[in-house]
């Protein structure tokens, strides 16, 4: 046995000493913290495992249900998230995915009619359906804006670019040739129809010729036309079609530069404007280019019209090109 004083026979009086007289080393018990709860030591919870509810600082526990609460309000926000990133993904498709696929339809349209023209085809015969057939460009928006024109406004037609309205005439015609485009997304020829002013010049290249069309006047110009803006050099042979004498101003009483419509005004591509087919015979039928795209940007509910009329043919001589036919009409 161990003798007095030996280390085996010392008892535990501290955490950090040792009472070097003791016999035997005695474990003293764990002061209990304030207000009567047993901790052990370190601060983890008392025997059983479990910690005493959570109070309030006012000493009552918290409220029950917020689980569900914040399940849904992480359901909602997950769902906004969701749409967000549905509707982002849409935009995009729309404005960069859908127009270069349009493009590249765009530029083999264009080379197809190239290499047609370059073989004199076209000569006769109505074009086939989707078949480019004319160019279209619109000087106020550069000299780099340039569309064909295809047969057809069906889906796949104004996926290409412009499309002809069938059965309306054919450019340089009497009567009115009526041409659709999109305005957001697939090329969005027509974005900019909004900005066409009175007298602005749209021309249609055929095989063999051009044709320069300018803009009507606008509803609240054509009062004072003679005397104001129709004095304008650029707006020669630019008349207001309205008959003064006729009430509502005639057969062409509605048919001004722009003009806003419902989607079921099909007949602002009639030969006349707004009026039955057969309310004059072609002959005496103004030769008008009409383009139609929808209204306002990113909605169909309404129809954007703009009213041209034929002011000169020019015959294509060989080796001429849109530059120099812009010189000619004061475009350049």
């Amino acid at each position: 046995m161990a003798t007095r004083g030996q280390p085996g026979n010392r008892r535990y009086i501290g955490p950090d000493t040792v009472d070097p007289t003791a016999d035997t080393i005695v474990m003293r018990p764990v002061k209990a913290a304030p207000g009567g709860d047993r901790r052990r030591p370190g601060g983890g919870p008392p025997p059983g495992g479990r910690r005493p509810p959570a109070r309030s600082a006012g000493g009552s526990p918290p409220p029950a249900g917020g689980g569900k609460a914040r399940a849904a309000v992480r359901t909602v926000g997950e769902l906004l998230i969701t749409t967000g990133l549905v509707v982002l993904l849409f935009v995009v498709y729309e404005l960069y995915v859908t127009n270069w696929m349009s493009a590249e339809k765009q530029r083999a349209a264009s080379a197809q009619l190239a290499d047609d023209w370059a073989q004199q085809r076209q000569l006769h015969g109505a074009p086939m359906d989707g078949e480019a057939f004319a160019r279209l460009y619109i000087p106020s928006f550069g000299a780099d804006y340039e569309f064909t024109i295809q047969e057809g406004v069906d889906s796949a037609a104004l996926e290409v670019g412009p499309g002809h309205y069938k059965g309306t005439a054919m450019p340089g015609e009497p009567g009115n040739v009526g041409v659709a485009g999109h305005r957001v997304g697939k090329g969005a020829p027509f974005n900019d129809l909004d900005l066409l002013e009175s007298c602005d010049a749209i021309v249609v290249e055929t095989l063999d010729s051009f044709f320069v069309y300018r803009v009507l006047p606008m509803k609240d110009e054509i009062g004072g036309w003679a005397t104001g803006k129709g004095r304008d050099p650029k707006c020669a042979g630019v008349p207001t079609l309205r008959d003064p004498n006729a009430p509502g101003g005639g057969d062409y009483g509605e048919t001004y530069g722009r003009r806003i419509v419902l989607p079921s005004r099909g007949d602002a591509v009639a030969p006349v404007p707004y009026q039955p087919v057969d309310v004059r015979p072609k002959a005496d039928q103004a030769a008008l280019l009409t383009l139609t795209t929808c209204h306002p940007q990113f909605s169909d509910k309404e129809r954007m019209i703009i009213h041209s009329v034929l002011t000169n043919e020019f015959r294509k001589e060989p080796g001429a090109t849109y530059a120099d036919l812009l010189k000619k009409i004061g475009e350049a």
